[in-house]
């Protein structure tokens, strides 16, 4: 059975102490064996860890006793080996870069839609008010070539910084449906779908991500694997590790 616990989470608050927090991050996590990367800006937090499950639940509920903290969801998967080789805490200036100032997901969320009400509108075509849905990755080129959502709109982009100008390039075509922007686990669709918002798409983001996909809904409408940024590499949609040679 699968012993080691992953979780990838990420939450858009206000931090404006992430120098002094590093360190107190760094020190807590590493006392209890975990290894991944925490990354920190001014507007949140986005952390990839793994170890023994007790280890990884202490980590997160401390991390929740500090109320800027305390709506923080985890994604979790299991590996029969650790996928991290060291813990990183690192600070950046957005914790997905888009390089938009004006787009702050700390201020407001964008909609989201759950991957259960998701299935139900691909299953039938529409959404509930009987516009087309239309699926969009907001991910790298390369990420999407491990698998996707079918009849989902791929814009090849290299790197997110990418995504307004293609927005722009492709927005008359999106006017008028629905958009569910998607991505792993759910912070590059957030900023993509208010940025849709503000140029005038009727833009949702798939909450959870598609890891949020896998764990409630598995492999329907998915073709493939989600590409992973650790030793595993991919998941399937049973959220296990799949070997690539």
């Amino acid at each position: 059975m699968a012993s080691v616990l992953n979780v990838s989470a990420y939450l858009f608050t206000r931090i404006d102490d992430r120098e002094q927090l590093r360190p107190l991050l760094r020190e807590r996590a590493g006392a209890l064996g975990l290894k991944g990367t925490i990354i920190l800006a001014e507007e949140g937090l986005n952390l990839f860890l793994a170890a023994d499950e007790a280890s990884v639940r202490s980590f997160l509920d401390d991390l929740r006793g500090d109320v800027r903290f305390a709506g923080l969801t985890a994604r979790e998967s299991w590996s029969d080996a650790q996928p991290f080789r060291k813990l990183l805490v690192k600070l950046k200036r957005e914790i997905i870069r888009m390089d938009r100032p004006a787009i702050r997901p700390e201020s407001g969320r964008a909609p989201a839609v759950a991957p259960v009400r998701l299935r139900r509108w691909l299953d039938q075509g529409h959404d509930d008010d009987g516009r087309e849905v239309v699926l969009l990755d907001t991910r790298n080129a390369f990420e999407v070539d491990y698998g996707t959502f079918a009849g989902a709109l791929d814009w090849r982009i290299e790197r997110f910084t990418q995504f307004p100008d293609a927005a722009a390039a492709h927005r008359d075509e999106l006017r008028g449906k629905t958009v569910v922007s998607f991505c792993t686990g759910g912070i590059r669709c957030e900023k993509a779908a208010i940025h849709l918002r503000e140029a005038g798409v009727e833009a949702v983001q798939l909450d959870g991500g598609i890891l949020g996909w896998f764990e409630h809904v598995g492999g329907a409408h998915w073709t493939g694997e989600c590409f992973v940024f650790d030793e595993r590499e991919a998941l399937g949609p049973d959220l296990a590790p799949r070997a690539h040679a």
